[in-house]
């Protein structure tokens, strides 16, 4: 009998010593994975605020965002993050989010951000990446990047499931205006293929399979810092880069508002912004004592960020998106 009470006491300790609120995090597997940001600041935060943190890796941020739509007020996340600017009005539309109450107008970011729902957390430009060594001369401009020799391919992300898919449609939209179609029925014939999100992309070229993929222009840094390699660069083209900010923000829904108000205000804290350059490889939106690795300082860096508001983007997203869709009809 005694040692009946006293397993269940045991157990009673265990249950409620484990007694913590979890907050589930809906986000991109390239964040969540092992090698991604998500685990050192799933450990900052659960530490600070002494409770549990789940990450939840889809292929890409929009599909999270289609999962939270799909499982409406029934959602076990407490939070949306690697959403961009781009796509963040198509999520607001959803009646889904809370607005944060917090003031960003003091981040470190290239433009002006200012947004009731969405709270930035890093950003990057978008650009093409290429390994000089197979890659002695690439292409500088979107012109030349369309009249490479017949062979040479590259690797996108479709723009309805993807961020960086979205960005470059916008992109190319910004500098060719109503001749954008015209321009993707030239650059076709060297689109080895159209991924679903970024990890698959990359993965196809790390392979070998294309001279060029998709990517930021912040990507080249993982290779230096974590690799020892300088050989993957990112092409500076002449009309400028697109610029990414991601976002994320917290579901009416969730059962956790205040620890997740709290992860949102830790977005901006120097720990979470240490974290950024070398495990999401992009740059954090606050500046720390630490400052940016050594490796940062080689990479491209425009001296402008293209970017549309998010209402424009909205307005004309599906447009965009069916012309890019009907120039690529094969």
């Amino acid at each position: 009998m005694i040692k009946i009470l006293y397993t269940l006491l045991l157990f009673t300790v265990i249950i409620l010593g484990n007694d913590k609120p979890t907050l589930t995090i809906y986000t991109y597997d390239a964040f969540a994975v092992s090698w991604g940001p998500g685990p050192k600041i799933k450990e900052a935060f659960e530490k600070e605020y002494d409770c549990n943190v789940k990450f939840v890796g889809m292929s890409s941020s929009i599909g999270a965002l289609r999962k939270i739509q799909l499982e409406g007020k029934n959602t076990k996340a407490d939070i949306l993050l690697g959403l961009d600017t781009n796509i963040a009005q198509a999520a607001n539309k959803t009646g889904l989010f809370a607005a944060h109450d917090l003031n960003t107008s003091s981040l470190d970011l290239p433009i002006d951000y200012t947004d009731d729902y969405f709270v930035p957390y890093d950003y990057s430009y978008v650009a093409f990446v290429y390994d000089e060594n197979k890659l002695e001369n690439p292409p500088l401009s979107f012109e030349a990047l369309a009249s490479m020799p017949e062979d040479f391919k590259i690797v996108i992300q479709d723009p309805r499931s993807s961020t960086p898919g979205l960005s470059l449609l916008l992109w190319v939209k910004e500098i060719y205006k109503d001749k954008a179609g015209a321009y993707w029925k030239k650059l076709s014939p060297h689109i080895l293929t159209i991924t679903k999100g970024w990890s698959e992309a990359y993965g196809l070229f790390l392979r070998g399979e294309a001279d060029m993929v998709l990517s930021y222009t912040t990507s080249p840094a993982y290779h230096i810092i974590d690799e020892n390699r300088t050989n993957f660069k990112s092409a500076h083209f002449k009309e400028g880069h697109y610029g990414q900010i991601e976002v994320a923000a917290m579901l009416k829904s969730s059962k956790n508002k205040d620890l997740a108000k709290k992860f949102l205000r830790f977005m901006h804290s120097e720990t979470f912004a240490d974290i950024i350059p070398t495990a999401n490889w992009a740059y954090p939106v606050v500046t720390t004592k630490q400052g940016l690795p050594k490796a940062f300082e080689t990479l491209t860096h425009p001296s402008k960020m293209i970017l549309l508001e998010g209402k424009k983007v909205e307005a004309h997203r599906k447009e965009i998106i069916n012309e890019w869709l009907k120039a690529l009809e094969r």
